[in-house]
């Protein structure tokens, strides 16, 4: 957190295919390097295997994917009277988002799939059947915060 001002929040421009600023802020996750041009290869080799697997429209699945991932609580660790607690916290939007987009991440590069557009095109096809590891995190964490709504109480 800032001390004396607030940080700014950047505008990000929307990809050039698909004209959606969500899409430019996950291919900005998934770039390594500042290899923009590899980033968006993959996210649109993947779109094309989502739509001749799925034969729908990919940003509609990725979309949904990312709806279907984000989670709307989380725990933190408070430290109160020499014992940590683990507090449910709400999540807003864009916090969830960016959570979303690290699993979906993380998850689709530990994959087993031949290539990078293949893991993340799998990864995605699995979260928008809601089903795959990044889905069972977002279970695991809402568990989790479910298991601890005693120590609700603890956050400030």
């Amino acid at each position: 957190m800032p001390r004396k001002r607030k940080a700014i929040v950047r505008e990000v421009l929307p990809d050039p295919k698909f004209n959606d600023v969500v899409l430019t802020k996950f291919m900005n996750c998934l770039m390594k390097e500042g290899k923009k041009s590899v980033a968006e290869g993959i996210v649109y080799g993947a779109f094309d295997i989502i739509a001749a697997k799925t034969k729908q429209e990919p940003l509609e699945v990725f979309k949904a994917a990312i709806n279907n991932v984000r989670p709307l609580v989380k725990v933190v660790s408070r430290r109160v009277g020499g014992s940590n607690y683990q507090i449910p916290m709400e999540v807003n939007e864009k916090n969830g988002r960016a959570i979303a987009f690290r699993w979906l991440i993380g998850y689709a590069r530990a994959r087993s799939e031949q290539s990078m557009i293949e893991k993340l095109a799998a990864e995605l096809i699995a979260a928008y059947k809601k089903e795959g590891a990044s889905i069972k995190k977002r279970e695991d964490t809402h568990k989790m915060a479910d298991a601890n709504k005693a120590f609700a109480h603890l956050r400030w």
